[in-house]
């Protein structure tokens, strides 16, 4: 599998389907087929239109889409994306609100690097916005990263995040969202040891697997059963010719994508099967519930090959986080080193994907840490989309976060009361399947 050829051949797939898409809402939407009463046409331009829509936004990276919020001071400012520090695999970003004074909150989160963009995050971006000044972690898409830039793997990752830290300086408060927890907290404690005064202030993590056989899920599972051998033969690809990133050992996006459909096979057809007639019906719209959803969720990048398969032999198989012997540039990283960040862990009962037990996992690692330090949350009915960008998260998560931040910050006091009781005055996002069940996406590949 690791030949240009194969990469070619998906991307050669991709792009026939979106012709072929095109093709048909071309041809069916001709004024001539307005005469004849059969609703074939109207089917026909309707399969095009979404089938066309669909195999497009695998190749385009979404617009993050914040361009205002509503200030505390009910003033409605213009949102600014300022990149901060710029690296060849990722940068660091800031949502600026212009004219707005500096907030007492700094929180930085940490997307995730598991097949989509940092933009899966932009719900639970815009609803800490208005209370506090946002960074987060851009990653690149591998298959545009030239091959002369190097190798990527998850100690390149964890120092990245340690660089990232030192240059917010250390007031400020980290959230890891899902898959970079156990880097995160690696990453705090490698700055607890060389450069105390660079911790932030609180870490909280949400849904990672810092320890994944806590509880077994069909990603563990997935973990344990293949080979490296064989996740290497199978699942790495070289970027073809199209893309800046020419040469380089992958694991495409296409193919993450494929798995993640084929294990919810009958939702997604259902779901565009459904999209097709309300089209046809001329009931959908440019930014309806099913747009929104599959803009973002079919929309996937390429990692690294380094960076997946050692977050799977090393992340996966062998524990190194869990079992405290996780190495960053030839320096054993001590979890326990960590003494005075506070610590913070999220779950959601009915998360399949990281399942309750993995992430809390990290508090009995934290060996030199306080108790008054160490706070975890379970969140009842939630699955893993649920606990960071779903209703759980809008409702009771963000709240509890922020109090825990308030509460081992110097933030005031009167703003953590105020904010408390008040909702975000951004316009709330239209519920998809995910936002009414709190269930999660589409279970995806260990990573």
């Amino acid at each position: 599998m690791r030949f240009m050829a194969t990469y070619d051949l998906m991307e050669t797939m991709r792009n026939t389907n979106q012709w072929l898409g095109a093709t048909a809402a071309a041809l069916g939407s001709y004024p001539a087929t307005a005469l004849i009463p059969n609703p074939f046409f109207q089917m026909l331009s309707a399969w095009g239109e979404v089938t066309e829509r669909s195999f497009h936004r695998m190749q385009e990276k979404p617009d993050w889409g914040i361009n205002t919020v509503v200030t505390e001071d009910g003033r409605e400012r213009l949102v600014e994306i300022e990149t901060l520090v710029e690296r060849p695999f990722g940068d660091l970003i800031k949502f600026n609100a212009v004219g707005r004074a500096p907030r007492a909150r700094r929180i930085l989160l940490v997307a995730p690097m598991s097949g989509h963009y940092a933009t899966l995050l932009r719900s639970t971006v815009q609803s800490l916005l208005p209370d506090a000044d946002v960074y987060i972690t851009d990653w690149h898409n591998a298959r545009d990263i030239p091959v002369s830039e190097g190798k990527f793997d998850i100690e390149d990752y964890t120092l990245y995040l340690v660089d990232f830290m030192r240059h917010l300086g250390p007031d400020i408060n980290v959230v890891a969202v899902c898959q970079p927890a156990p880097l995160t907290l690696a990453a705090t404690a490698y700055l607890a040891e060389i450069d105390p005064e660079a911790q932030p202030q609180t870490l909280t993590l949400i849904g990672g697997p810092i320890d994944p056989d806590a509880a077994a899920t069909d990603v563990t599972d997935f973990g344990r059963r293949v080979t490296m051998g064989q996740l290497e033969e199978f699942s790495i690809q070289r970027v073809g010719f199209k893309y800046g990133g020419v040469g380089r050992l992958v694991y495409p996006g296409l193919l993450q994508l494929a798995g993640f459909i084929s294990m919810n096979s009958e939702m997604h057809s259902k779901a565009f099967q459904d999209q097709i007639n309300r089209v046809a019906r001329g009931a959908a719209s440019e930014h309806d519930k099913h747009n929104k959803f599959y803009d973002e969720y079919l929309a996937v990048m390429d990692m690294t090959a380094e960076f997946y398969l050692s977050t799977v032999e090393r992340l996966f198989k062998d524990s190194e986080v869990a079992s405290n012997s996780f190495v960053v540039d030839g320096h054993k990283v001590d979890i326990g080193a960590i003494t005075n960040v506070a610590v913070k862990t999220v779950e959601g009962s009915k998360d399949d994907i990281t399942a309750p037990g993995q992430c809390v996992a990290a508090l009995d690692l934290l060996t030199g840490l306080s108790d008054d330090k160490k706070a975890s949350h379970l969140e009842e009915g939630a699955g893993h989309y649920g606990i960071f960008a779903g209703k759980s998260w809008r409702n009771n998560i963000r709240p509890l976060v922020l109090d825990f931040i308030d509460q081992n910050t110097s933030a005031p006091a009167a703003q953590a009361t105020t904010k408390k009781a008040e909702k975000p005055k951004t316009a709330k996002p239209k519920a998809t399947k995910s936002d009414k069940d709190d269930g999660p996406l589409p279970t995806r590949i260990p990573v």
